[in-house]
C-alpha cells in the first residue's frame, strides 16, 4: 500500500484581520461581520453540530444527493482530476465521492487553519493512494493553489450552500474567480439550497437544542478571545428569520439592552434592538442559480435535487454542453 502523501500549504488569517474586520463593521451602518470569521476552531466544531440536527435539512440533503448521483458524476468528470474542496470543514461529503472520481489530487481549502489539518489529516490516512493538500486560505478573496504536477484538469466542489452567504454581485464575482482556478476544462461542484417553505427555513435556522444560536454568539467569544475586548456575550441573543424580499435567511446578534463593547481602544454602544448583522444565506431556484452561473462563464451540464426539492447539486463546466443535453435529475 501507497504511504500517505500530505502536504500543508497557507497560514490562518492573522488576529489584525479579525480586528480589522471588526471595528470596520461595528462602525458602519447597519452594523455587519461577515460570517468567514465564523470559522475558528471552536466555531468549526459547533457547524460540525448544526450539520447533524434533525431541523438541519441541507447537510444530509446534500449528501444523499452526493451519494446517489457519485457515478454519474464520474462519467462527467472523469478520473484523474485535481479535486479542490473549498470550506472543506470536516470533509464529510467529499468522502462519498473520493472511490467514484479516484482524482490524482486533493486539495482541502480552509479558513480554520486546525480544523483543517485534522481533517485532511484523516482523509490522508483513509485514503493513502490520494495525494493530499490542505490550503489554510480565504476563498472569498483571491487564493494561491499547489502547482499540481502530472494534471491539468481542476474540478471544484464547493457544498453546502455557501454561495448564499454572499450577496448575489459578490456571488457573481466569486463564480468568476472560480471560473478561473477551473480553467478551460474544468468544471465546478456546487450545493445550492432551494427556495422553499419558510417555515422549514426557521426551523433549520432556530434549532430547538440551541446549537446555532451558540455558533452565532461564538463570533462574540472570539472577539473576546483574539482582541482582548470588553463585552458581555449573553448581553447578545441569536435572532433568524427569513426575509421573503430579497429570498434570503438573516442572522443577527441583538442586543437585549443598553451596553457597550470595548475592543482596540474603541468603544461602541448598543441599545436596547439593536444588531450586528452576522450571516445572509440566500435560496435561489435552479433556474436563477443558472443565470447567475452563466453570467460567470460557466456552463450548466447536470442539476440533481432530491424528490422533495430541498436542494440541489450542480455540475457546471467550463466547456460549453451539447444542446438539448438533459439537465435536471430528481432523485
Amino acid at each position: 500500500m501507497k504511504k500517505q502523501s500530505i502536504r500543508f500549504h497557507g497560514t490562518a488569517p492573522s488576529p489584525q484581520c479579525l480586528g480589522d474586520a471588526v471595528l470596520q463593521g461595528l462602525t458602519r451602518r447597519p452594523r455587519r461581520i461577515s460570517p468567514k470569521f465564523f470559522y475558528d476552531e471552536e466555531g468549526s466544531r459547533l457547524f460540525d453540530a448544526i450539520c447533524d440536527l434533525p431541523e438541519y435539512y441541507p447537510t444530509r440533503t446534500e449528501m444523499g444527493i452526493l451519494q446517489a448521483c457519485a457515478m454519474e458524476l464520474s462519467g462527467l468528470i472523469g478520473k484523474d482530476a485535481t479535486l479542490i474542496e473549498l470550506g472543506s470543514g470536516a470533509s464529510r461529503k467529499i468522502r462519498l465521492l473520493l472511490e467514484a472520481l479516484r482524482p490524482r489530487h486533493y486539495a482541502g481549502l480552509d479558513i480554520s487553519q486546525a480544523f483543517l489539518h485534522d481533517s485532511v489529516s484523516r482523509l490522508a490516512r483513509d485514503y493513502p493512494w490520494l495525494e493530499t493538500h490542505a490550503v489554510c486560505a480565504d476563498f472569498s478573496e483571491e487564493f494561491d493553489l499547489p502547482i499540481f504536477a502530472e494534471s491539468e484538469r481542476r474540478v471544484l466542489f464547493f457544498p453546502g450552500s455557501t454561495i448564499g452567504n454572499f450577496e448575489p454581485h459578490d456571488a457573481l464575482t466569486l463564480l468568476q474567480r472560480l471560473r478561473r482556478v477551473a480553467q478551460p476544462n474544468g468544471g465546478l461542484l456546487i450545493g445550492v439550497d432551494l427556495k422553499k417553505d419558510p417555515r422549514i427555513l426557521h426551523d433549520a435556522y432556530n434549532d430547538s437544542q440551541g446549537i446555532t444560536a451558540a455558533f452565532n454568539r461564538n463570533l462574540l467569544k472570539r472577539i473576546l478571545r483574539e482582541l482582548g475586548a470588553t463585552l458581555n456575550v449573553d448581553g447578545f441573543q441569536h435572532r433568524a428569520f427569513y426575509n421573503g424580499g430579497p429570498g434570503r435567511i438573516e442572522i443577527h446578534l441583538v442586543s437585549r439592552g443598553r451596553q457597550d463593547i470595548h475592543v482596540l481602544g474603541r468603544r461602541f454602544s448598543f441599545e436596547r434592538g439593536d444588531s450586528i448583522h452576522t450571516e445572509n444565506s440566500y435560496k435561489y431556484s435552479i433556474e436563477q442559480f443558472h443565470a447567475l452561473a452563466r453570467a460567470a462563464g460557466f456552463h450548466p451540464r447536470r442539476v440533481w435535487t432530491d424528490s422533495a426539492d430541498l436542494f440541489s447539486v450542480h455540475y457546471l463546466s467550463s466547456v460549453p454542453s451539447k444542446p438539448h443535453a438533459r439537465i435536471i435529475s430528481r432523485l
